[in-house]
């Protein structure tokens, strides 16, 4: 489903679209506040596989970003998702 097309009332995009969606909502924070960037990768089965980029690349921090900040704001959501792993 691309941006601004609407479902019906009551009816919910597939949740790896709700994900997708949430996923590009952190990276544009992180990019734009941390120079950063997260990247939706894959959904498969309660594991959320992302590639972080730009300065999370390099930074000391990447886990605490990875499963602090990224992983409690996708599982607050989707409490589905158990799990979020980064990938090269």
């Amino acid at each position: 489903m691309s941006e601004g097309q609407t479902l019906p009332s009551g009816v919910q995009a597939p949740l790896e679209e709700r994900v997708r969606a949430l996923v590009e909502r952190l990276s544009a924070y992180i990019e734009y506040y941390h120079g950063g960037r997260v990247e939706f990768v894959a959904l498969e089965g309660d594991t959320l596989q992302v590639r972080l980029g730009g300065a999370c690349a390099q930074c000391r921090l990447t886990e605490v970003t990875l499963h602090g900040w990224i992983e409690g704001t996708v599982r607050q959501f989707f409490p589905e998702v158990q799990q979020v792993v980064a990938v090269k």
